[in-house]
């Protein structure tokens, strides 16, 4: 069992209103956990455009807590009580600390292999730089890089993991909902190999033309390299792509 840290912001919305008010507000289905579980969800706006990815564990009957990323965790509170109106619950942060857990138990979370735990007292065996290779293998797309007030869910992939399209009305529903049924987005997140590290939003070009941007990357101890990168969909998934400064 392989143990990483993993830096969270935590927001706890507890009270008789708090699963209606995060089922009005999020995009997976609250209303479907049981005590226990938990989901990865999102927080857009009416654009559908990404406010901040979480994870909604239900802790209680009327206890959830949200795990988000650390420098979300205010603008997540903040904007949860600006529009809570009559709803009746509590929101507000807590502190905690958190691990991931590949081959081992805990909270459903948005790395594939893993589950999340709080408060385990588990030590890390991996570090950062080891946990960072694992994401990009994986395709996880991460806050900061692949994702930001730029990307449409469906572009990161996070509508297949992070969106319930049988849930009521949400913010942004309109256009993911859209979007899913009545067309694609017009660009991928792709795992690609690399003969080097490029800084992130690297052009990438094909056949003469650009193509996508690198966002993540790192190197494999062997010394090849791995990278995310958003790559338009036309694009065949074997197409040899290349980073702008190599192809000029």
């Amino acid at each position: 069992m392989d143990v990483a840290a993993r830096e969270r912001a935590f927001v706890r919305v507890a009270g008789p209103d708090a699963q209606d008010y995060l089922q009005r507000m999020v995009s997976n289905d609250v209303e479907s956990l049981q005590v226990g579980d938990a989901c990865p969800a999102l927080l857009l706006t009416a654009k559908a455009r990404v406010i901040a990815p979480l994870v909604v564990w239900r802790r209680g009957d009327e206890d959830y807590l949200l795990l988000t990323e650390p420098e979300l965790g205010e603008a997540v509170r903040a904007l949860l009580v600006r529009m809570r109106l009559r709803a009746r619950c509590e929101i507000e942060p807590e502190e905690h600390s958190s691990v991931l857990v590949f081959g081992g138990d805990g909270l459903a979370t948005d790395f594939p292999g893993a589950a999340e735990a709080v408060d385990s007292g588990l030590e890390p065996t991996l570090d950062a730089d080891e946990l960072e290779l694992r994401r990009i293998e994986a395709g996880v797309p991460r806050w900061g890089r692949e994702i930001d007030d730029r990307i449409l869910p469906a572009e990161a992939g996070l509508d297949a993991t992070h969106v319930s399209f049988t849930k009521g009305c949400y913010p942004g529903q309109e256009p993911v909902a859209r979007l899913h049924y009545r067309g694609h987005p017009n660009r991928g997140l792709r795992v690609l190999e690399l003969d080097e590290v490029p800084e992130p939003d690297a052009e990438l070009v094909h056949d003469g033309k650009s193509v996508g941007r690198v966002t993540s990357a790192a190197r494999r101890a062997d010394g090849s390299v791995v990278a995310l990168a958003y790559v338009r969909v036309e694009v065949p998934e074997d197409a040899g792509l290349e980073l702008a400064h190599v192809a000029t």
